[in-house]
């Protein structure tokens, strides 16, 4: 009967070991991140529209955090359980996927349009910052609590300098606040989505730990790359919905906003509360990469002044070749 029991807890260590098992659980995971994610943001919005608040900053703030939701809960779980890199890979990861491949699809899967200069130099400006903070503490190879509430702080900073020279309305009359109170049932099912995407942001965490372990490739690595896209798609589909509606503002706002808040509140909030050591050779030459991609995206954008399929394909070629760097570091 021992030999038995002992014979059955080596075939589920090796079934809960396997590539297959953690691709499952990082798919279902995604999943559900995405499912729940996408409630969360479309009921938050109907709330924040009662208030009166401009599109711009509706996508910029709200809708950004929103669809950021599945990064920012990871960078928490992954560095509770000590593997801070799954929180860099995946949130530096998005960064790069959003900002070219989900900005370069959107002409393809939605349609063409034209942005504002002045909001792409200002947003696109505060984005460059945040990812030049992100690499001078995160090359060092430890992230202090001190430095990672400054990621985080910085964030609300870059949020009131656009604000400040791009924002426009704010809050309506107190009908609208009132009306807000009463919206019980958006405000419980945005609840109910944030609770989904902890559920699956624990799972795919947890795959990324079996998948390193069982193909011998750095957690940097599969976040960067796998999670990171994964984590996107939820800003994919807002986009998607935002540009069938002609909410041009809300797409340029979530995207660029969603990248500010990668580089900055997601990585910092888990290791504001877990400090630990981050393999900084790993991330520094994709960051650089990142950086070179986005002063690309933004320089096309200021002077085209619009998104289309000619601006789409660069987008897309920038993203497909940030896996040279990803080959170059696991090709020995």
């Amino acid at each position: 009967m021992d030999s038995i029991i002992e014979f059955s807890d080596e075939r589920l260590l090796k079934i809960f070991k396997s590539p297959v098992t953690g691709i499952l659980v990082l798919i279902t995971g995604i999943l559900l991140m995405i499912l729940s994610s996408s409630k969360a943001v479309e009921h938050s919005v109907i709330l924040a529209s009662t208030l009166g608040i401009s599109p711009l900053m509706i996508g910029l703030v709200l809708v950004s955090l929103g669809t950021d939701l599945p990064e920012i809960v990871n960078s928490i779980v992954s560095s509770w359980l000590g593997h801070a890199d799954i929180d860099i890979g995946d949130s530096m990861g998005s960064v790069l996927t959003q900002l070219t491949l989900v900005f370069g699809l959107l002409p393809f899967l939605g349609r063409s349009f034209r942005v504002k200069r002045k909001e792409i130099i200002v947003m696109g400006g505060c984005l460059i910052l945040s990812i030049m903070l992100v690499i001078s503490i995160v090359e060092k190879g430890y992230v202090s609590r001190t430095n990672a509430l400054f990621l985080v702080g910085s964030w609300s900073i870059y949020m009131l300098i656009t604000k400040t020279i791009v924002g426009r309305d704010g809050l309506n009359h107190v009908g609208s606040i009132k009306a807000f109170k009463r919206n019980i049932y958006h405000f419980s099912i945005a609840g109910l989505g944030f609770v989904g995407v902890a559920v699956g942001s624990y799972a795919v965490v947890r795959s990324v730990i079996m998948l390193s372990e069982a193909i011998k490739v750095p957690e940097y690595f599969i976040s960067f790359s796998l999670v990171s896209i994964g984590t996107s798609l939820p800003e994919l589909v807002v986009d998607l919905t935002a540009l069938r509606k002609k909410q041009y503002e809300i797409v340029i706002g979530d995207i660029i906003g969603s990248c500010i808040v990668d580089a900055s509140f997601s990585i910092g909030i888990g290791l504001s509360l877990f400090p630990q050591a981050v393999s900084g050779e790993l991330a520094r030459p994709t960051i650089l990469y990142i950086l070179f991609a986005s002063l690309a995206v933004i320089s096309i954008l200021v002077a085209r002044e619009r998104v289309d399929k000619k601006a789409g394909i660069i987008f897309i070629a920038l993203y497909l070749f940030s896996y040279v760097f990803l080959i170059n570091k696991l090709i020995p």
